[in-house]
């Protein structure tokens, strides 16, 4: 469940199926903000409402059921008449408005209905929703996009690391024999000595005034090669390597990794 502020109110919606379902509910509350579900079933019993979701159903949902839909605009417009979106839902199998139950309950629809609605309620609301939304799902998309291409650079960086050898290099530095023979109680601390060259206690103290820790002033060189380091380290230890060892295994990986991808993220890194 996402949220987007239209003049100040949140409205909730959803991702079901690649379609975007929008609370009915939340956007009546712009109008009545103690009895939404009655401000919708105002809505749903209109004829108007009636066409445009028949519509959008037949368009859309192969199982509609046009015999039902075709008695609810048959009553349409008499003052017994009364439709909720339960009803709707139960009586011709629609797909296009979804009621949930619970603490995120309440009725949701699918973006095209959910924006007819909130222009029945206010143009203006209407126009903001479409706005934000749009937002929104730009972000996302710009999102998405940087997430499958730093996935694949790491894929390309992975393979040069895992079929390139490279000997001896001084990136990072070596450990020193005081290090190797130091035992750290934290796992999280062979990772930092063999990449960073110091523990995350060592880090803050000769940093005071930086805030966070010191994963998260490394580079993406770094971070890289501390997630190989993760894996590798995890092997060792099911092999019972004893933690000395690993240390000094795990930094000579890092001294080879680190300076593979100094020398080859310039032209895989846009």
């Amino acid at each position: 469940m996402s949220k987007v502020q239209v003049l100040n109110k949140n409205i909730s919606f959803y991702t079901k199926n690649n379609s975007d379902y929008i609370s009915l509910t939340d956007i009546a509350k712009h109008k009545s903000k103690n009895s939404p579900a009655d401000i919708i079933k105002n809505w749903t019993r209109r004829k108007d409402t009636i066409n445009f979701l028949g519509l959008w159903e037949k368009i859309n949902n192969p199982h509609f059921k046009p015999v039902e839909f075709d008695q609810f605009r048959n009553d349409a417009g008499t003052n017994a008449f009364i439709l909720s979106p339960q009803k709707w839902i139960n009586k011709t199998n629609a797909i296009g408005l979804i009621s949930k139950s619970g603490r995120y309950g309440g009725t949701f629809a699918h973006k095209d209905i959910a924006f007819e609605f909130a222009s029945w309620i206010s143009i203006e609301f209407k126009l903001y929703l479409i706005k934000e939304f749009q937002r929104l799902k730009l972000n996302e998309t710009k999102q998405l996009n940087l997430d499958w291409t730093v996935k694949r650079q790491l894929t390309k960086i992975n393979y040069i690391i895992h079929t390139d050898a490279i000997k001896n290099n001084l990136i990072p530095e070596k450990i020193s024999l005081k290090q190797k023979n130091k035992i750290y109680a934290n796992e999280a601390d062979v990772l930092n000595i063999a990449l960073f060259g110091e523990t995350a206690k060592g880090w803050r103290l000769n940093n005071g005034s930086k805030k966070g820790n010191i994963r998260d002033y490394a580079n993406v060189s770094q971070l890289i090669c501390l997630s190989n380091l993760e894996n590798i380290n995890a092997l060792l230890i099911n092999e019972n390597l004893s933690q000395p060892n690993r240390l000094v295994k795990l930094n000579n990986i890092a001294i080879s990794q680190m300076k593979l991808l100094i020398k080859t993220n310039k032209t895989l890194i846009p």
